[in-house]
């Protein structure tokens, strides 16, 4: 049995008492999904403050709607579907705000201050710390399958079943995921990655 399948195996219990009424066994379901969302948040946004306002919100929601879950997918599938759709919410009203601080900064010849540049970051970062700035830079697919295999140790094919897409597939935005950091990191970060270079 996969992590995922035991993880499964570990939530149905706890959602079936939760829609049930049983309080405690939501505390409980909360307890066991708020690391994996806010996970799945931080691969998708890579930020770590709008990452922990979407596992609040994922949660906010599971409280409001898991009584409309009904088993026809596993509930880790339904969740990771929940988490993904609140960050595209979230990145929406981001770039909603973005445009109209840009537009009254404009308006009021005021300056937008820039987030620090993510390059002057990493001259100082140890190996982690480059290889979660690079991982951040991935697109969006590249990070999520990144992150899951990777970071999360789930197999290429559970991947393929969470994110309803083919396994060749997903193990492609892997081997991307996984080049193009080495080669980032090659090019920006050479003495981090001298033993390894073939």
């Amino acid at each position: 049995m996969s992590g995922l399948e035991q993880l499964n195996a570990l939530l149905e219990p706890l959602v079936r008492r939760s829609q049930a009424g049983d309080r405690h066994a939501f505390n409980d379901l909360v307890g066991q999904c708020h690391a994996r969302v806010y996970r799945w948040a931080l691969a998708q946004t890579g930020h770590p403050d709008e990452a922990d306002d979407v596992a609040q919100d994922v949660l906010v929601r599971l409280h409001a709607d898991l009584g409309r879950y009904r088993f026809q997918s596993r509930f880790t599938t339904w969740l990771y579907q929940v988490t993904r759709n609140l960050v595209i919410d979230h990145q929406r009203r981001h770039r909603r705000r973005t445009k109209l601080a840009e537009r009254a900064a404009h308006e009021g010849n005021r300056t937008v201050v820039e987030p620090p540049d993510p390059v002057d970051a990493m001259q100082s970062a140890d190996t982690v710390d480059a290889i979660m700035a690079l991982f951040r830079d991935l697109p969006r697919m590249q990070r999520e399958v990144f992150d899951l295999v990777d970071l999360q140790g789930m197999t290429p094919l559970e991947v393929s079943v969470l994110l309803v897409m083919n396994p060749n597939t997903v193990r492609a935005h892997l081997f991307r995921a996984r080049q193009a950091i080495r080669g980032r990191m090659l090019e920006r970060h050479p003495e981090l990655v001298e033993d390894h270079r073939e």
